[in-house]
């Protein structure tokens, strides 16, 4: 698995654990729902400041979600 499909597991499994659709997500967020799909899917690379724009949409520090990403197992 290539980092950025790491990553975008990691952001749709905390999104999916605190119930929050894409929809939802990218309205918080201010981002576009495919832009999130193609995060999630590992289709892009996220900037740090899409990061923290998802990040406090889902309302967690930045650093959890690169614990996570540290963490995460396949």
């Amino acid at each position: 698995m290539i980092p950025e499909q790491k990553f975008g597991a990691v952001i749709k499994k905390i999104r999916e654990s605190k119930s929050i659709s894409q929809k939802k997500l990218a309205q918080l967020s201010k981002l576009d729902r495919t832009f999130i799909s193609q995060i999630e899917n590992g289709k892009r690379n996220p900037t740090l400041l899409t990061i923290l724009k998802i990040s406090n949409a889902l309302d967690v520090d930045p650093a959890f979600l690169f614990k996570q990403y540290t963490d995460f197992k396949v």
